[in-house]
């Protein structure tokens, strides 16, 4: 192995395994995919394997329903208590299977491996139905597993397996990536993922594409926008409900793109706020009160680029009330309301007719711009080597900024001191009633990108080209440069 960037001679470099897609379900949009197996495959030993991050928290949300009808149905689920659950009606069974894992899986920032394995020809019960997260297996707070040999739902021909989403309903919220079904094999999780051997805690996949997928086995890649279906093993495809070209992401299990995390902000929130397409929009409900979410990563150093599409909805009394956006320090707690209203907050926002920023309840500088035009591409760069934040509209900097100016910071908004930098900067955006929202773009865009623009070591896709030495917010280039 290479040792100081040495590569010994006659030795061979085998490059990390890297999942290029992922597929975003949106719930709002009621998305899914579905087949239905011709004939039955192995009903008493099969696997299922993926990985997901959530998005919308607080709901039942399915991952994957076996539905042969409203007395014969197998459910692999999220509770509505963030736990995974299992859960059969009617089937070859003997008796209802219903299994919660005490284990939770609500952080909104992370992925998790899922691991399924059913083998009921096991004389032992606690072998026949086994849950695994990140390699390890789950355990149970209620724990009532199938009968020896009992057949059920999974791989029965004429059954519509669905993904996302239960029969009736339950839509899934947030990504997947890696989705897989063997049928006829009981396989542990070593068959889908590895421990780092750099960092043994961290959890992470391995190339599946080996492995004997059976009759109605099937591996999904997501790498096809056209059709995100796609079996990669060369079965029947999926067909999709609700989901299209835009729903293909590259954040995934191997290159986590920052979102905003509906877990970490302050100020009034109801439960119509609505956080969607993966938690890269949040649509205010109508409130007194300002509600600020941060993002899902920040950093000390690097320069980073995002977007944000701009959505005005209405005139008149909404048409100027102020939406603001920016960063944070990570010391400010949870008590915080609108962004650059104090020394810990910095932020652009149209407000009264025109663009300004503010930082410390002072405007810093004002009226740069009255284009407020809907659909706007808004360009936001941060230079934390020199502490200097940048702000364009449609690839266009304000108050003729230059991004790629360094200490001199040519038409920087805002400078952060040396205090300032000591801490995690957090991108954040404040939101009251309803009538403006933005759809933020990481690097992984919840809107159509016509141009596609990636930074500089290939990550992400933007509608306008990050400047040079500026990188998109995902766990790759945080670990280089954050």
């Amino acid at each position: 192995m290479p040792i100081n960037g040495f590569l010994y001679p006659g030795a061979k470099f085998i490059p990390p395994y890297e999942v290029a897609n992922s597929v975003r379900y949106n719930d709002d949009d009621s998305p899914s995919m579905y087949k239905t197996p011709g004939s039955s495959g192995n009903r008493r030993t099969w696997t299922f394997s993926t990985w997901f991050k959530r998005g919308n928290l607080g709901s039942s949300q399915w991952i994957l329903d076996a539905y042969g009808g409203s007395s014969d149905e197998f459910h692999i689920y999220i509770s509505s208590g963030n736990a995974i659950g299992i859960y059969t009606i009617g089937g070859g069974f003997g008796n209802n299977l219903s299994i919660s894992t005490n284990n939770l899986v609500r952080d909104v920032s992370a992925w998790y491996h899922l691991v399924v394995r059913c083998d009921t020809t096991q004389s032992t019960a606690s072998d026949r139905l086994r849950i695994y997260l990140n390699g390890v297996e789950a355990t149970y707070g209620t724990y009532n597993n199938f009968t020896e040999n009992g057949e059920g739902q999974v791989n029965e021909a004429s059954t519509k397996h669905w993904l996302g989403r239960r029969n009736a309903g339950d839509h899934f919220d947030g990504y997947m990536a890696e989705t897989v079904l063997v049928d006829g094999l009981s396989l542990a999780p070593t068959s889908f993922g590895e421990f780092d051997s750099a960092s043994p805690t961290v959890w992470k996949p391995i190339d599946v594409s080996g492995l004997t997928f059976g009759t109605n086995g099937f591996y999904l890649d997501y790498e096809d926008s056209s059709n995100l279906g796609n079996d990669a093993n060369g079965g029947t495809d999926f067909t999709e409900a609700n989901l299209d070209a835009t729903d293909q992401t590259t954040d995934t299990c191997t290159n986590n793109f920052a979102t905003l995390n509906p877990l970490n902000g302050s100020g009034t929130r109801t439960s119509n706020d609505n956080y969607s397409e993966g938690n890269t929009i949040m649509i205010p409900a109508n409130h007194d009160n300002y509600t600020t979410t941060l993002a899902t990563m920040g950093a000390k150093q690097g320069k980073w680029y995002w977007e944000a599409q701009s959505i005005v909805e209405g005139t008149a009394s909404n048409a100027y009330y102020p939406r603001t956006i920016g960063f944070m320090r990570d010391d400010y707690g949870f008590n915080y309301s609108t962004l650059g209203q104090d020394d810990k907050t910095w932020d652009v926002v149209y407000n009264s007719g025109n663009w300004d920023a503010s930082h410390n309840s002072s405007v810093v500088v004002n009226d740069m711009s009255t284009d407020r035009t809907s659909g706007n591409i808004l360009n936001f760069a941060l230079d934390l080597d020199n502490g200097k934040f940048y702000f364009g509209i449609n690839g266009t900097y304000l108050n003729s900024g230059n991004p790629t100016s360094g200490s001199s910071g040519t038409g920087a908004l805002h400078t952060l001191d040396a205090t300032d930098l000591s801490f995690f900067i957090i991108p954040a955006v404040t939101s009251a009633t309803t009538g403006t929202y933005y759809k933020f773009n990481f690097g992984n865009p919840a809107f159509s990108i016509s141009s596609g623009n990636a930074d500089g070591n290939g990550y992400g896709n933007f509608e306008y080209a990050p400047p040079s030495g500026y990188y998109a917010w995902c766990s790759k280039n945080l670990a280089e440069f954050g």
